[in-house]
């Protein structure tokens, strides 16, 4: 890493000159009212797209015959293999059918309204022309174009919103983890430490994320992970959101750049500042998070980076009630696809989104900026609610047609949402409670959206 030498050599030089730039404001006592209009296009948004792609998706889960049990993008850690052998995956990368155009078209089809690309996953390896490493798209592969440009660019002419992961952790890196190979990961509890750990993050961490925030055009979010690491304190996640903050004021960042979150529910557990947002990872909480801004991030088979032999594909319909019951508790779905190395986005994939897209394009305003059920889910299906409308979402349609409304009172017109006449739904109210009397038939299989105008 020629780059890396001179890091080296100005390490000490580039600490005083970050120490001497500090934030000039405090972002972290905001108004809620403050805070609220922020993150109000995040809130409205309800589904985006999560991106894992990078070197890992050269070997695809497999290396010298032996198939990573785990995820595909922990590979260099989970098969222990040395800095030297994972550097090939490098000279193979070379992404000749990425199309960015093509993948934020498949996004906004499928009705999401923002984008996450691992611009740098554990493995250090990073997806644009950095400045502080040749270990990146443009010093290390023969693909030679720097990819998040691309997608910033086709993000922009799309109207998607763009933003970066960026892992705290890395294996790469020698004044983080790289110390350590091939034994790479830390957990919390992990006794060994790196003693220039605090010049990777001031002279390597910080310098770029400015490049992502500066170079990319209007960045929406920065998400990040790996802050579990021993060497990682809440005190640099808290200056780090600072930093950011003050480099651009509208940014939305996810509590895992503050230490504390444990297990993955995603959501900090200690101490008193979380990020914007919370982040369970594979599940969705039983009740939400009342209180919290969060998202799920989901996958739709059993690997966020792509693995040739996963193929435990979720159903659309199973990804569509995801999204539906997420919003009905107030969350956002952030939802995985992992290109191939050739830079393809998997064909099980874009069936899945073409399918929830579908269902958007009927179904989205029971979506799209609505707040969280005010009563408990119902057994047939869920709640979402937005002005003086409730939406209920059936999953299971009745077979007598009759529908009841468990804790809902208080309705005087109901109507399919997919009959662009507005035909009225009997209603009846009496002791029992409300209840609708429906077609015998669901006009949709998967999920069919009954649209409630409250008095």
């Amino acid at each position: 890493m020629r780059k890396a030498n001179i890091f080296v050599l100005l390490a000490t030089l580039l600490l005083l000159i970050f120490n001497c730039s500090s934030p000039t404001k405090d972002y972290l006592n905001e108004s809620e009212d403050a805070k609220s209009e922020r993150m109000a296009w995040w809130d409205d948004a309800k589904f985006g797209m999560f991106i894992h792609w990078g070197l890992y998706a050269v070997p695809a889960g497999e290396y010298k015959g032996e198939k990573v049990s785990g995820i595909g993008e922990w590979i260099m850690n989970s098969l222990e293999i040395p800095i030297s052998e994972y550097e090939q995956f490098a000279r193979e990368f070379n992404p000749v059918k990425f199309d960015a155009e093509e993948w934020v078209s498949i996004a906004k089809e499928a009705g999401m309204n923002y984008i996450i690309i691992t611009a740098k996953h554990h493995d250090g390896f990073c997806l644009w022309d950095s400045d502080y490493t040749e270990w990146d798209i443009m010093g290390a592969t023969p693909f030679g174009r720097d990819i998040l440009k691309e997608l910033a660019d086709a993000c922009e002419n799309a109207g998607i919103r763009l933003g970066f992961y960026y892992s705290i952790m890395d294996w790469y890196h020698p004044y983080a983890q790289g110390i350590f190979e091939p034994k790479y990961n830390q957990w919390a509890n992990d006794e060994r430490s790196n003693p220039n750990f605090e010049l990777y993050i001031e002279n390597y961490m910080k310098p770029q994320l400015k490049e992502l925030l500066t170079n990319y055009g209007d960045i929406g979010v920065l998400w990040f992970d790996g802050e579990w690491i021993p060497d990682y304190t809440s005190e640099m996640g808290k200056d780090i959101y600072n930093y950011l903050r003050n480099i651009k004021p509208d940014l939305i960042v996810n509590n895992r750049v503050d230490k504390g979150r444990q297990g993955m529910d995603g959501m900090n557990k200690e101490g008193d500042f979380a990020g914007d947002f919370g982040t369970p990872e594979k599940q969705i909480p039983a009740t939400g998070i009342p209180g919290e801004k969060w998202e799920s991030c989901l996958t739709m088979n059993d690997t966020w980076g792509y693995k040739h032999f996963d193929h435990n594909w979720k159903s659309s319909k199973t990804l569509i009630h995801d999204l539906i019951d997420i919003a009905s508790k107030g969350g956002n779905l952030l939802l995985n696809v992992g290109p191939t190395a050739e830079g393809l986005i998997p064909a099980p994939s874009i069936e899945r989104l073409k399918a929830m897209g579908q269902w958007l394009e009927v179904n989205g305003e029971a979506i799209y900026g609505v707040d969280p059920s005010p009563v408990d889910r119902p057994e047939w299906g869920r709640y979402t609610v937005k002005d003086n409308r409730i939406y209920s979402h059936v999953f299971d349609w009745p077979a007598d047609g009759k529908l009841s409304l468990q804790g809902i009172t208080d309705i005087k017109r109901a109507w399919l949402l997919s009959d662009s006449s507005r035909s009225s739904v009997p209603i009846t109210d009496n002791t029992a409670g409300i209840s609708l009397q429906l077609p015998l038939i669901a006009p949709d299989t998967v999920a069919t959206v009954i649209v409630l105008e409250r008095k």
